[in-house]
C-alpha cells in the first residue's frame, strides 16, 4: 500500500504556510483520480480541504455522533494536524493530500482548487474535510464517497456544512480564528484565537449546520455576509479516474 502526502500545511492560526513532502513511490496497481472541490458559497472561506483514499473502514465523520478529535481540532481550530496524523498511521489510508487553493491557502467563495490523489489496492472510497473558516466549530466534508471505477469515469457529488457539536456557537470573532474578519472584509477589534476555549466546550454530535445567525452586531458574523443557505450544498465534488 502506498501512503503519500504531497502537502504538509501549518495551518493552526495564520492559514498562511505550506510545504511539500516528497511523494513516495508508487505500489503495483495503483489507481489515480483528479478531485476538484469548489466551495459554493458566497461569503465562508474554507481551510484547504484534507483529503484521503481508504478502505470502507476509515471514517472521518458520522452524523449523529461525537466528532472525533481530529474534526474537533478541524471545525474549532482549522488544525489539520491531528486527523492527519491519524491518517497517515492508519492502515486503511492509501494517500492523503492537503489541497492549497492558492495564496493565501483557503479555499475562497466561488473558488475551486484541483488535486491528484492515488488509489491501493482495496482503497475504493474517498473523504474530506474542511473548517468554515468564519464558525465556531463549523465544517464540511465528504464520508466515505465511492471512486469511480473505470478510467474516464466521473463520480460527482455535493456536502453540506456540519456542526461539530464540540463548541458553542457564539458567533463572536473574539472565539474564531483570527483569519476570519480579513479573509471577508469585515473590521474587528478582537483578535480572534486559535485555540479552544474549555468554557466554550459543548459535548454534542456532529449535526447540519443551522447556519449564521447574527443579524447586525460589532465583532460578530454576520448571516448575510458570512452565512449560506442551509438548505443547500455548501461545496461541490467531482472526482475523475486518470490512471
Amino acid at each position: 500500500m502506498t501512503k503519500r502526502t504531497r502537502w504538509v500545511l501549518l495551518l493552526a492560526l495564520a492559514l498562511t504556510a505550506a510545504s511539500v513532502v516528497p511523494a513516495a513511490a508508487s505500489a503495483p496497481n495503483t489507481r489515480t483520480y483528479t478531485v476538484t472541490i469548489t466551495n459554493l458559497t458566497d461569503g465562508q472561506p474554507f481551510t484547504p480541504p484534507l483529503a484521503a483514499t481508504h478502505k470502507r473502514t476509515a471514517d472521518f465523520f458520522d452524523v449523529g455522533s461525537p466528532a472525533s478529535f481530529g474534526i474537533k481540532e478541524i471545525a474549532e481550530n482549522g488544525n489539520l494536524g491531528p486527523l492527519m496524523d491519524g491518517l497517515l498511521a492508519s492502515n486503511k489510508v492509501s494517500d492523503v493530500v492537503v489541497a492549497v487553493a492558492g495564496d493565501p491557502p483557503p479555499l475562497m467563495p466561488g473558488s475551486s482548487v484541483t488535486f491528484d490523489i492515488d488509489g491501493g489496492p482495496g482503497a475504493k472510497w474517498f473523504s474530506y474535510a474542511s473548517m468554515l473558516i468564519c464558525t465556531n466549530d463549523g465544517f464540511t466534508g465528504a464520508d466515505a464517497l465511492r471512486l469511480p471505477k473505470q478510467v474516464g469515469d466521473v463520480v460527482s457529488s455535493t456536502s453540506y456544512a456540519y456542526d461539530a457539536g464540540t463548541e458553542i456557537n457564539t458567533e463572536s470573532f473574539e472565539d474564531i480564528v483570527p483569519p476570519c474578519p480579513p479573509l471577508t472584509g469585515v473590521m474587528s477589534s478582537v483578535p480572534g484565537t486559535g485555540a479552544s476555549n474549555p468554557a466554550l466546550a459543548e459535548g454534542g454530535v456532529v449535526t447540519h449546520h443551522d447556519g449564521v445567525m447574527t443579524a447586525s452586531g460589532d465583532d460578530t458574523l454576520l448571516a448575510d455576509v458570512h452565512g449560506w443557505d442551509t438548505g443547500a450544498p455548501v461545496a461541490a465534488i467531482t472526482i475523475t479516474r486518470t490512471g
